[in-house]
């Protein structure tokens, strides 16, 4: 018997393991209370086998938790994006579960997915932490930046298990509106002419009608070989001639573009928390919030919060950019004091 618990204790210590500083010769050097455990998780939403890490407390049981959803350039679980949860929340007494977005990292399936099968990886991750010793299954919720925040509302309507919903930086237009806005600002931060921009955003549209049945193949396509003969098409997010679906009725991006993502959120039945920075570029904010003022007059467990000297990512504006090189985006991480405390202490009083 004692030979029996004590490979079960082995199995566990294996499993966890505390977060410690490096080491340094450095004689004031002090361990972190209080500590980091962190475990990996694997679980599955059908065929698809999803791989994360859960950052918790190193003691404590009953604990609330977060399932932390991607945004569009962040698929990885060990992104700079997500480090800040990774490293505040356990110290709040929340874990948080970070997972490689389907497609990319450990995680199998395909990249490519609907927000519809996304949004149910999410609440597969949430079914995964409920099942955990550690965590009080009436207190887990999503948390999502940009497209990720679109996908935790999803989430949070699909799961009747789900706590709350945190959504950064997602727009409340449709994806296609987003990203005309988005190509705009582009294009002219990168300094491209009113013509330019006007040429870029009608292709876009081109594009997006023949998705729609409005156009056919062969005239999409010779527009499209047109525009990448410009400068500005790199900026433009739409495919080249040889990458455009000969059946556009069954195209995940056709799907995608349509998402009517306010519907969701007049839909939520949870505490929900909406972040933005007043200078996102890639976010029509002010659209989104006129929306949600309007929607949290009748929802009062509704927080909406602009904040000053934010970009998308919650940098300073001074501090991001808006290249698109994959490389400087991989790199993006929150900065900006004001959001920490934000969503600190919102979520504190959630879970309390």
């Amino acid at each position: 018997m004692r030979k029996s618990r004590l490979k079960q204790f082995v199995s566990l210590a294996c499993m966890l393991t505390t977060a410690t500083p490096t080491f340094t010769a450095e004689p004031w050097a002090a361990s972190p209370v209080p500590g980091i455990a962190q475990q990996e998780i694997r679980f599955a939403n059908g065929d698809t086998q999803l791989v994360g890490t859960l950052y918790m407390p190193a003691g404590g049981n009953h604990l609330p938790a977060v399932v932390a959803l991607w945004g569009a350039s962040n698929p990885l679980h060990d992104m700079p994006m997500y480090q800040h949860l990774a490293q505040g929340l356990p110290g709040l007494g929340i874990a948080v579960l970070i997972f490689d977005r389907r497609g990319s990292g450990q995680s199998s399936g395909d990249p490519r997915s609907v927000y519809e099968q996304l949004a149910q990886d999410g609440v597969a991750a949430l079914q995964a932490l409920a099942r955990l010793p550690r965590i009080d299954s009436a207190k887990i919720g999503f948390w999502g930046i940009s497209q990720g925040g679109w996908l935790a509302v999803l989430a949070a309507n699909r799961s009747a298990q789900s706590a709350f919903v945190i959504s950064v930086s997602a727009p409340l237009v449709t994806p296609a509106e987003q990203m005309d806005f988005a190509v705009t600002n582009l294009l002219t931060a990168h300094g491209y002419s009113r013509q330019d921009i006007q040429q870029a955003v009608q292709l876009r549209h081109v594009w997006q009608d023949y998705l729609h049945g409005k156009g056919t193949y062969a005239a999409t396509e010779a527009a499209l070989k047109g525009g990448e003969l410009q400068p500005w098409f790199r900026f433009g997010y739409m495919p080249t001639a040889a990458q455009l679906t000969k059946d556009p009725q069954s195209s995940a991006a056709r799907t995608d573009m349509d998402q009517d993502t306010f519907a969701a959120v007049r839909a939520l039945k949870v505490p929900s928390l909406f972040i933005y920075g007043a200078a996102d570029p890639w976010v029509p904010v002010a659209s989104s919030m006129a929306r949600l003022k309007d929607l949290a007059k009748h929802k009062p467990d509704m927080a909406v919060y602009v904040i000053e000297g934010a970009d998308h990512t919650m940098m300073p504006p001074s501090e991001s950019s808006l290249s698109v090189d994959p490389n400087t985006l991989a790199q993006e991480a929150p900065s900006v004091p004001a959001y920490f405390m934000i969503l600190s202490g919102w979520l504190a009083r959630q879970v309390r």
